[in-house]
């Protein structure tokens, strides 16, 4: 294909989301690169971006979110949920809850398994979480102690800090989850992050720290990178070479116009665990039964692509307290917003400095789990559900998710529009497992909830009430008010060679083709036992390594 020279780059990098600005950032470091960095949302100038409160405002809105739905999902008792993905500068980390959570080290360990490359083990990784780190206890020259040092970097782009505020029945909460037999941790990121604590967060003096912020905005003066927002890809190009399919770059909407760019180097393609997939089937990448059904040309027969999604789902229990301050109580009031307000004006803290959970716990639903496998994301606050307004009575959210699913779900095109979202199944709650670790993990909630600890609350269980005792009650109410976390993987998941669902290698190049890597989420084999905003961006920084060695 013809290519004008000023639509001729070296890279091509599709997402400037978690994955794509870290790329674009390390690809373009050497001015000798040419870097093209695409995201088809708009730029990340919208005030509720960056105050931290405002991911209320940016899910479920046209303007920083795809707007995705899952099917009515079976697990669900025919539920289908909002499924937000951010679509707009810094991607799931402009619109996400902030915390930073790397997972446990067995997770990395057994990737290399999965994968057959020790490349992937916890030790390996933990050099490429710490490179692009600037965490808050390494401040002003402080070495902290020397165990921190040996986990944490300063310096780097990605800013965690702790957060500016707390709550005293939530500290009563923490005191119960240790009554409860929990330890406590000062840090869920050293491998084992069984315990409980405050979450850390993605924060810079009280502001949302997206990837934008940390690794666009410092580079915005390299004249070899070009960002083009508000920019869509319908489809990746590809030539024969050698016998076998070369992505030579991508065809783009923008501006109302149709027009391809040329990649000399290597195509990334970093559009999440949903747009990946996507892309790859609609340019031919995928089950061929698929993509002939849709009317696509088989490039490469992938059946991998678009399989194996995986999720956190969290179960939502309420409990109605009182003689306690919660966010309820205060933001119901013509006051208590302006106090709110009025204190984050002034010092950047108190609820709209928040983060949609503070305290976390990660523990055991079952003594039969060798490790924490369940994880609490708590709250000061209660609501039907996400959207609706806070109840009008003092109440806590104790919400606990599977951190290990054995569900599996897919991502497939509904037709051979780009503009048109994928059909996504999660299929949650689809296993006797996660059905077991669902009712498990409730009773883990209510013990928790009767320590003499929170006693002085007198708590009421208002979600999912008290009636609902037996496994089969408690798994299908998890079904009735299970919700996401946002946490899908494994759509495009790396393996062996002999594995025949590995849409990429161990080294995130993409099987039977050349020039192109597949760089975020989606190449997880299994989900991390946490949050898994920043340990994408570990894997952004292996891929960039790669890339820049011709690994």
């Amino acid at each position: 294909m013809a290519h004008a020279a000023t639509n001729n780059f070296d890279y091509i990098v599709i997402g400037a989301g978690t994955a794509g600005c870290l790329l674009a950032n390390r690809l373009s470091a050497n001015p000798n690169n040419r870097v093209l960095l695409v995201e088809a949302g708009g730029p990340d100038n919208y005030h509720w971006i960056h105050i931290p409160v405002g991911y209320l405002y940016c899910i479920n809105n046209p303007r920083t979110d795809w707007l995705f739905r899952t099917e009515p999902d079976k697990g669900l008792n025919g539920r289908s949920l909002i499924y937000p993905r951010g679509k707009t500068l810094g991607g799931c980390s402009s619109i996400n809850g902030m915390l930073y959570l790397r997972g446990q080290a067995r997770d990395y360990d057994h990737w290399a398994e999965l994968t057959g490359s020790d490349a992937w083990r916890w030790e390996n990784c933990l050099p490429d979480f710490m490179k692009h780190e600037d965490h808050h206890r390494l401040d002003d020259g402080g070495d902290g102690d020397a165990e921190h040092r040996r986990y944490h970097g300063h310096g780097g782009e990605w800013r965690i800090e702790k957060q500016r505020l707390s709550w005293e029945v939530l500290d009563d909460f923490a005191e119960a989850a240790v009554q409860a037999g929990i330890p406590r941790t000062d840090d869920f990121n050293r491998g084992d992050n069984e315990g409980v604590n405050y979450f850390e967060v993605n924060q810079r003096k009280g502001w949302r720290w997206n990837t934008s912020k940390a690794f666009l905005r410092p580079i915005k003066k390299r004249t070899n990178l070009t960002l083009w927002h508000s920019t869509h890809v319908n489809r990746l190009l590809f030539e024969q070479q050698d016998g076998q399919p070369r992505c030579v770059g991508a065809e783009l909407l923008r501006e109302g116009s149709v027009m391809e760019v040329a990649a000399n180097k290597e195509v990334v393609l970093s559009a999440g665990a949903i747009g990946s997939p996507q892309i790859l089937q609609l340019s031919g990448i995928g089950a061929p039964e698929l993509l002939q059904r849709h009317g696509i040309d088989v490039v490469a027969a992938l059946p991998g692509v678009g399989e194996n999604l995986q999720d956190h789902l969290q179960i939502r229990s309420v409990y109605r307290v009182n003689g306690a301050k919660t966010l309820n109580t205060m933001a119901n009031s013509l006051v208590g917003k302006a106090k709110i307000g009025l204190e984050y004006l002034l010092k950047r803290s108190g609820p709209m400095s928040m983060a949609p959970s503070q305290l976390c716990i990660f523990t055991r639903s079952s003594d039969e789990y060798q490790h924490a496998n369940i994880e609490y994301h708590v709250q000061p606050l209660s609501l039907d559900a996400f959207g609706q307004p806070l109840h009008n009575f003092p109440a806590i959210t104790a919400s606990v998710c599977n951190l290990n699913p054995t569900s599996r779900g897919t991502v497939r095109i509904k037709n051979r529009d780009p503009q048109t979202a994928p059909a996504i199944e999660p299929n949650y709650l689809s296993t006797e497992e996660d059905r077991k670790v669902a009712a498990d993990s409730l009773r883990v909630t209510r013990r928790i909830a009767e320590q003499p600890a929170f006693a002085k609350y007198a708590p009421e269980e208002v979600k999912p009430g008290v009636e609902y005792q037996t496994d089969d009650e408690l798994a299908r109410l998890a079904g009735d008010i299970g919700t996401t976390i946002f946490h899908p993987v494994g759509t495009t998941r790396m393996g062996r060679a002999d594995d025949p669902m590995a849409v990429v290698d161990a080294q995130l190049r993409v099987r039977g083709i050349t020039g192109l890597r597949v760089a975020d989420a989606g190449v997880m084999p299994t989900i991390t036992s946490g949050n898994t905003n920043s340990p994408t961006l570990m894997i952004a920084e292996k891929a960039a390594n790669w890339i820049l060695e011709k690994k």
